[in-house]
């Protein structure tokens, strides 16, 4: 009976110690794309900076990976990512770390109201990042109140 007991609290320490440890890695990946996002926005700003974008806002919880990916598709069709810190940035949003950040949805039925990227307004550069920033922030906020 100790016996079972002892391994049933081995298994829920080990779970626990998961996705504690999952946390702080996904935490340390969203932090690490907010330093790359500076980066890249100086440099992209700069080469760009009257682009008009669709930006998500106002971004519900089953609404992140949406957003996620329409600030992703709005990187790849509208900047010229070639540069090694812009693939290397990219790379890290398309991340499987990443996306885990940025799940915050509770409900399997949540994600289908949301809207299509086309459907968001037009901002230029600076905003189309601010909103890319905030939602990476969201997401690190998100993350420490777990802990």
């Amino acid at each position: 009976m100790k016996l079972l007991v002892f391994c049933l609290f081995a298994v829920c320490c080990c779970s626990l110690a998961n996705s504690t440890s999952n946390r702080i890695l996904q935490r340390k990946k969203l932090q690490e794309i907010l330093k790359q996002l500076k980066d890249v926005r100086q440099s992209l700003q700069m080469q760009q900076n009257d682009q008009m974008l669709n930006t998500p806002e106002n971004i519900g919880d089953c609404c992140s990976l949406s957003a996620l990916e329409c600030f992703r598709a709005n990187l790849q069709v509208k900047f010229n990512m070639t540069n090694k810190k812009h693939i290397k940035f990219y790379r890290s949003l398309n991340n499987t770390i990443t996306v885990q950040g940025l799940d915050f949805c509770n409900s399997p039925n949540g994600k289908s109201t949301c809207p299509d990227c086309l459907s968001h307004p037009m901002k230029n550069a600076n905003e189309f990042f601010n909103g890319l920033m905030t939602l990476i922030q969201k997401g690190i906020t998100r993350l420490n109140s777990m802990n």
